[in-house]
């Protein structure tokens, strides 16, 4: 089910808020109803899905619970390499398969030796699968390293996993910052009321920004020849303020529907396209996953207490899994590989950087055009088409004067806002929120307009169900 769903806005969550408020007043009886509807929602595009995400959530909360009572070390170690080895299994199962099977049959291929590793066609990525997968797995290895006490009850374990509003595209929440709130949270007006400017702020970012670019980006990644130096840079443009308008919409949305049913989620992004350097870039790009990838991959793997080198290598490893995480192709390893490797070289020169010795402008600038670079990866569907693109925007192999931009002008205008309030305007955490007359009416024609494009317009899925 989709947020920006007639069903969602109509049916779902009104049945959602008025059984939560106006039956339920007890916490325990409110989580369990969350947990029921947030399965509801969930099944919605395919319910053999729930039994898969309850299998998961089932199995961690048993194994969190023999973690935490364990007497031995050595059986501390054996239950949590027993939970890592269920969850990557699952999760390497239905997103990696495929992929690794057909890397080595490539391979076997290349070698002109028989291909032994069998395609499963028609196996499909369930969705949110590598959302509460990390989710799942920092719970039991928080136990593990005693920074959290298993939950008091099944019920309250599943809520967590499942609640709905960060279940599919995040972000990606931690035990400990829900732990308080889901034996007891406050419920206000004023709470309702910012928890609904968060999530009509998502809306009208999804509706009228990310979706309004996307033609302008997919005219570019899916031409099959050269394009004009200007389409390549309109295109590529278009896919960097389309998928972080896309993606920081859903979790302003989730922001917000979490602050509807009392919970505080996590901010995940903070104008990411403001950096002043790679490294400052994935401080505030998803953030929720940079401090994942940091706390239980980075600091474990050394981080910066074994030697410069060993912190450059560390780098580079945590962020082409990163890469990895996203997507099963080559494209999105090349993409996490690029990143680790600029964040390394950041690392190693230090002050000595080029883009230190710039002005802030500069250094903004610079940063934005590494990572409008790194998106091309990202975006393409294979080197082909990367290449493409990127010889494309320095005038390489560039096609017949071909304006593809010209077809979406009012794209164009779409494109050219998103860079100025992506570049310039401080986000909606940054900006005090007034609840008075004139927001209700600012906000008030935002929802009228975003449900008249939800009724007009094919609704589009969200780019980070993919992953």
């Amino acid at each position: 089910m989709l947020f920006n769903s007639y069903i969602f806005l109509f049916f779902f969550l009104p049945i959602l808020l008025i059984v939560y408020y106006g039956l339920l007043k007890t916490v325990k009886a409110r989580n369990a109803w969350l947990t029921l509807m947030s399965y509801v929602f969930y099944g919605w595009w395919n319910p053999i899905f729930c039994l898969l995400m309850m299998a998961s959530t089932a199995s961690d909360y048993v194994i969190g619970k023999h973690l935490y009572e364990a007497k031995t070390e050595s059986r501390r170690k054996l239950l949590m390499t027993l939970t890592i080895i269920v969850n990557l299994a699952v999760l390497g199962f239905f997103k990696y398969y495929n992929f690794f099977a057909a890397s080595l049959n490539g391979a076997f291929a290349w070698m002109h030796l028989p291909e032994y590793a069998p395609i499963i066609t028609g196996l499909i990525l369930p969705v949110g699968i590598s959302f509460y997968t990390f989710e799942s797995l920092s719970y039991t290895i928080d136990i593990y390293r005693r920074e959290v006490k298993p939950a008091n009850n099944i019920i309250d374990f599943f809520c967590f996993i499942s609640l709905f509003p960060h279940l599919v595209a995040g972000p990606i929440m931690r035990y400990v910052d829900l732990d308080r709130q889901l034996k007891q949270r406050e419920h206000s007006e004023g709470k309702f009321a910012v928890g609904i400017i968060f999530f009509i702020t998502g809306l009208l970012k999804k509706l009228i920004i990310a979706d309004n670019v996307a033609p302008l980006s997919d005219a570019l990644f899916n031409s099959t020849a050269g394009t004009t130096i200007t389409d390549a840079w309109i295109g590529s443009l278009a896919y960097t303020m389309q998928i972080y308008f896309d993606f920081s919409a859903y979790s302003d949305m989730a922001v917000g529907l979490g602050l509807m049913i009392g919970f505080e989620i996590i901010q995940n992004f903070n104008s990411p396209y403001q950096s002043t350097s790679i490294q400052d870039f994935w401080r505030r790009w998803h953030i929720s996953l940079s401090s994942w990838l940091r706390d239980y991959l980075y600091v474990p793997l050394g981080g910066n207490r074994k030697g410069k080198y060993r912190t450059y290598i560390n780098l580079i490893l945590v962020m082409l899994l990163g890469g990895l995480w996203h997507g099963a192709a080559w494209t999105f390893v090349i993409w996490g590989l690029y990143h680790g490797v600029l964040q390394a070289i950041e690392r190693a020169l230090g002050e000595k950087h080029p883009l230190k010795q710039l002005p802030i402008w500069g250094q903004k600038l610079a940063t934005f055009l590494l990572v409008l670079i790194g998106w091309v990866f990202f975006r393409a569907v294979d080197f082909t088409t990367a290449f493409r693109v990127l010889g494309n925007l320095v005038g390489y192999n560039a096609g017949p004067i071909r304006p593809l931009h010209l077809a979406q002008p009012l794209a164009l205008l779409f494109l050219a806002f998103a860079i100025v309030v992506s570049m310039t305007y401080p986000n909606l955490w940054k900006q005090p929120v007034r609840l008075n007359l004139r927001t209700a009416i600012v906000y008030g024609a935002g929802l009228v307009l975003s449900i008249i494009l939800i009724l007009t317009q094919q609704n589009s899925p969200f780019l980070y169900f993919q992953f």
